[in-house]
């Protein structure tokens, strides 16, 4: 089966306003705030816990990517379709786009196929501008922090050296990983070294994300950690020492709110917050979700990468926070990712290969234990491609009947909804049986080194892990800092389970290495660092941006 063509989706996308949408949910037109005729944002006093509670999670993950992805944005939004189709009131709540990716390699992160939300070009370009508030309020920071060394009255003494908070901006751009500030002379602030991070990498983004209302996000925010001074009477500088709560919540007043838009096929979806989820926790905000549970009587989201990052982030971070649970999961797979585990270059992910997938298999049955061990009850969707084989998708198929796991075809990307009833069935089934008796993998109280650890052996089957000596002093001054309780964001490659790219299938007994230990005091966790990871990417060789354009009558082209 051939995919569809760009113009085809073109003439298949009717979209309804914004209102119309508002109206299915049973959310009067004056209610919304309109962006234009197909965006709103929506008021927080929407949310009603009483329904979050009765209203059915279903979380949105995958086995190990390839650089391509596996289209769990696709899957979500097509099993979102299919769950209507089937007669479910359902709505899918997704991240929203940083623009970095999109006009580097990953491109729009929209869906795709007949599988979409819509606006697409809004949605992956600058949407309703929460990227650009989160970016003012973190920058605000930046901007305090650096007049208050220069000030000659409120002087807090912050050490330079020890300053962790980083500018940002939503853009892939190599070259501002590592600056010097302050030239110029004594009217230009201090010298020092600094940089800057992708925006969707600020904490402001993951306090965001987590904030539960205006008074929480003011808390979260006053709690960032600054660095330290060398005032006797002040050990260590927050952003509240700096007073800058206040502004910051007042730059995201608009931010925090949840954004509605629509599928291809006029259901309703809410995109809010953008965290990366190989540095940071790669879910949607908390109040989007709950907002969706408010709202819908089936609520489909997603985790960011494979399961061992963002689906362990959403249990152990996420639903820990918001106090919810998830009543099933989906582990998404593709054909060509299961090649890939098994030993296909990227120039062979193409290639029909029986043996391959057999191999890679050790991979989605390791994701599909992990998930078992936070008691979801999961199922698989095999996201199709045209290279795809029966006798690949037989294998895969039989694997996962054999482990008691329903593994079902997607083509959400070819026929939109009526592609995915089969796996919209498949969940219902899952939920009804009451099959999933949620549980959190480790506990508040134990020691940072102890969470890590649980997560490191039960999670990535590493053997042992051990700690540089700046991770050793990181732990020093969480201990002083009064941050053990904390849950722990592990940042790593996306690509293995353990800390080398290159380890596929499903690696174990290896050791990892705790680099270092960045604090994300505000956002409520530290982020242990495995390997070489960077928050702020560089552009491709061949960027996606050069094959975009914008004509004359405002037809965009090469954005998807």
């Amino acid at each position: 089966m051939a995919f569809p063509t760009d113009l085809e989706i073109a003439q298949h996308a009717r979209m309804q306003p914004i209102t119309a949408i508002g109206e299915k949910l049973g959310i009067h037109a004056d209610r919304m705030e309109n962006y234009g005729r197909f965006k709103a944002k929506l008021p927080l006093d929407l949310i009603d816990e009483k329904k979050v509670k009765k209203a059915k999670l279903i979380l949105m993950t995958a086995i190990s990517p390839t650089p391509a992805g596996e289209g769990k944005t696709t899957t979500s939004v097509g099993l979102c379709d299919g769950l209507n189709k089937i007669g479910k009131k359902a709505m899918v709540v997704l991240r929203e786009p940083s623009v970095g990716p999109v006009f580097g390699m990953k491109g729009g992160a929209a869906g795709g196929g007949y599988a979409q939300v819509v606006p697409m070009e809004d949605i992956n370009l600058h949407f309703t501008g929460d990227f650009a508030a989160i970016e003012k309020a973190n920058n605000l920071l930046a901007a305090l922090i650096d007049n208050n060394l220069q000030s000659k009255t409120r002087n807090l003494h912050i050490d330079p050296r020890t300053i962790a908070w980083k500018r940002v901006m939503d853009m892939n751009d190599r070259s501002l990983r590592h600056t010097v500030i302050g030239l110029g002379g004594t009217g230009n602030s201090m010298p020092r070294e600094d940089g800057f991070n992708i925006t969707a990498a600020s904490e402001v983004m993951a306090i965001l994300c987590l904030a539960t209302g205006f008074e929480d996000l003011k808390k979260r925010l006053g709690n960032i950690f600054v660095g330290n001074s060398r005032n006797p009477d002040r050990k260590y500088v927050y952003a509240r020492d700096l007073n800058a709560q206040g502004a910051m919540a007042l730059l995201l007043k608009d931010a925090i709110k949840p954004n509605l838009v629509q599928t291809l096929e006029g259901n309703p979806a809410i995109l809010h917050g953008g965290p990366f989820a190989n540095i940071a926790q790669g879910v949607n905000s908390i109040l989007g979700t709950k907002m969706g549970l408010s709202l819908a009587d089936y609520v489909v989201t997603e985790a960011g990468f494979g399961a061992d990052l963002g689906a362990e982030k959403f249990y152990d971070i996420k639903c820990r926070a918001a106090g919810i649970e998830p009543h099933a999961a989906v582990i998404v797979a593709t054909i060509r990712a299961l090649r890939y585990q098994g030993g296909a270059t990227v120039k062979e992910l193409n290639e029909a290969s029986v043996e391959r997938v057999t191999r890679g298999l050790a991979n989605l049955e390791r994701h599909i234990e992990n998930t078992a061990k936070f008691g979801v009850k999961a199922v698989v969707a095999i996201n199709h491609f045209p290279t795809d084989t029966e006798a690949e998708i037989k294998v895969v198929q039989d694997f996962c009947r054999n482990m008691g796991v329903e593994a079902v075809l997607a083509k959400g990307f070819a026929n939109g909804g009526s592609g995915m009833t089969d796996l919209a069935e498949a969940v219902v089934r899952v939920v009804e049986q009451g099959a999933s008796r949620f549980k959190l993998l480790y506990e508040l109280e134990q020691p940072i080194e102890k969470k890590v650890e649980i997560i490191a052996k039960e999670i990535y089957r590493a053997r042992s892990v051990t700690y540089s000596g700046t991770a050793k002093s990181a732990l020093h001054r969480i201990h002083n800092l009064g941050l053990d309780h904390l849950p722990v964001c592990i940042a790593k490659t996306q690509y293995s389970f353990s800390d080398d790219p290159t380890q596929l299938g499903a690696a174990k007994d290896f050791e990892i290495t705790v680099n270092d230990i960045e604090i994300a005091a505000g956002a409520g966790f530290v982020v242990p660092i495995l390997g070489k990871m960077m928050r702020m990417p560089g552009l491709p060789e061949t960027p996606a941006a050069e094959g975009m354009d914008i004509d004359a009558n405002g037809v965009i082209t090469g954005l998807s």
